[in-house]
Parts: structure tokens; sequence; C-alpha cells
């Protein structure tokens, strides 16, 4: 069984009153969803802003957050722990159902070849996925690539899905910014 990665912590600053900068928050994600049918599956949703230029002061909104999508002309950032995929196919889909259904009901917006792997989606957003920790194939329509931790992929509005193959858990974080098709 994959072990399990330490818990995410989050830690935010402002400036006070006086000026001077300060941690105001430091402890887990005010937001931390799984599912039943997907175990492993961890989902940390950790701040949102609401558009930009973003005031530096904004309060937090992300515990009001429930969907894949940034707000609009926003940003959100999540860490997922994800879990390796089983090896049987139809598993392999109920998983990715579920987290769609549970997770982030939103994230069909635009219809997406799945003929290549079950997770396909397509997202109008520029996002930047961080591998902090193991490993995970980026799949695209036509080929895909092995990332590994520190690699930094771009994904610019394509549709791609995740596949951990590695028989242990990938904590990845995804940066997500509202995007536009011209």
């Amino acid at each position: 069984m994959p072990r399990e990665l330490p818990p995410i912590r989050r830690i935010v600053t402002w400036t006070g009153p006086d000026g001077r900068s300060r941690i105001c928050e430091d402890g887990p994600p005010p937001v931390i969803s799984a599912i039943a049918e997907r175990p492993g599956l961890r989902n940390a949703n950790i701040w949102a802003t609401s558009g930009t230029p973003v005031p530096v002061n904004e309060p937090d909104r992300i515990a009001q957050h429930k969907q894949l999508y940034p707000p609009r002309n926003g940003t959100v950032i999540r860490i997922m722990d994800i879990p390796p995929e089983p090896q049987n196919a139809q598993e392999l889909e109920t998983w990715y159902r579920a987290t769609g259904a549970n997770m982030f009901p939103d994230r069909e917006r635009r219809a997406a070849d799945k003929s290549r792997h079950p997770g396909m989606h397509i997202t109008d957003t520029v996002d930047y996925a961080i591998i902090l920790f193991g490993e995970m194939y980026a799949v695209m329509e036509e080929g895909e690539t092995l990332m590994k931790a520190g690699d930094v992929l771009v994904q610019r509005g394509t549709n791609h899905a995740w596949s951990n193959r590695s028989g242990d858990i990938c904590r990845v974080a995804f940066i997500l910014v509202d995007g536009r098709r011209d």
C-alpha cells in the first residue's frame, strides 16, 4: 500500500496596522476533501483570488470555493495527493466518475475526448502543475511525459489527464489561472 504523506501546512502572511509584516495563520488548509470511491486521494484547496490585480489584503475565500475552476479572472491553488491508478480499466473509470461527481462537479464544462484516458478533461485555464513528491504522467491526446519531483508543467487549456502508475502516492501543486479562448 502506498505511504501517506505528512499533512499539508498553510502559512498566510499579512501587514499589520503598524505596517510590519507577520504570520497571521499557520496550520492545515481550511478545505481538505477526499472521496470514498478513490482511497488515498486528498485535495487541499489552499487559497483563491477573486480577480487581477488582486488586492494584497483580500480576505481568504477558499472555504467558499467548491469547484475545479478558479473564480472569474482569479486564481486557485490546490495541493493534491494522488494515489496510484488501479490496473483494472473499469475500476479506473469508476474512480474518475466519482472524482468528477463528488469533488469537481463543474469539471465537464467542455466535452473532452476520453478515449486515451478516462480522466481526460479540458479547462479554460492556464495551470502550473508542480510535482512535489513522487511521479505522475501528464497524458495528452498525442503523447505523454513522466513528471518527477521538481518538474513543472504549464498546461494551457488542453485536453489532458494525470496518470499515477508508480505504485506510490504523488503530491502535486496546481495553480489554476482563469483564462479565455480567443
